[in-house]
């Protein structure tokens, strides 16, 4: 039988209500409460995001105030730059790919509640993952949400709402976000 927590991650519902899910939670609130009174200049941000977000590169920077429900399930590749004031909501898992740009207050969803109103009032949601790819820019104030998947070289533009995915090579913008036209690879 599977615990809550492999429900969550796996796409099923799940009762967040678990004492497992809840600790989890719980605990990483309090290291981000330690986190988020630091700069990336502070001898101890390094020590503060790893118990924040484990398998964190060296090269990676999130500027506090960063926020996130468990962390663990937020995989960065090398050389990410998050900026000011993000949440990330993980219990789906997030991966963002090598030197992408996330602009400040970008939020990124992966919980997804039940359409049902009845189902609404019980503790339980699912979670589903979000995949952005290397060296993309998400333009601040962007909303990413459950499932979605961005390709690698794309450029998001501020205040979009993406829910749909959007192919490798594209600049989106909107609400909701709908490619604009290809972007060439090699551009400068």
């Amino acid at each position: 039988m599977k615990t809550e927590q492999e429900k969550m991650l796996s796409g099923e519902f799940a009762d967040t209500s678990d004492p497992e899910l809840w600790h989890s939670y719980i605990g990483t609130q309090e290291r981000l409460r330690r986190f988020n009174g630091l700069t990336p200049a502070s001898q101890e941000y390094r020590e503060a995001l790893r118990e924040v977000i484990p398998d964190v590169p060296d090269t990676a920077i999130i500027c506090p105030p960063f926020y996130c429900d468990h962390g663990r399930h937020i995989h960065l590749g090398e050389g990410v730059y998050i900026n000011y004031n993000c949440c990330f909501l993980d219990g789906g898992g997030i991966r963002v790919g090598a030197h992408t740009l996330i602009g400040p207050a970008v939020q990124i969803y992966t919980p997804e509640h039940p359409m049902d109103y009845r189902l609404r009032r019980q503790t339980i949601e699912r979670a589903l993952p979000v995949t952005i790819g290397d060296d993309c820019w998400i333009g601040g104030g962007t909303v990413i949400c459950p499932g979605v998947t961005i390709g690698d070289r794309c450029i998001i533009g501020a205040g979009s709402v993406v829910v749909h995915d959007i192919p490798s090579d594209s600049l989106a913008v909107g609400n909701p976000a709908v490619v604009k036209r290809r972007l060439e690879s090699d551009s400068r």
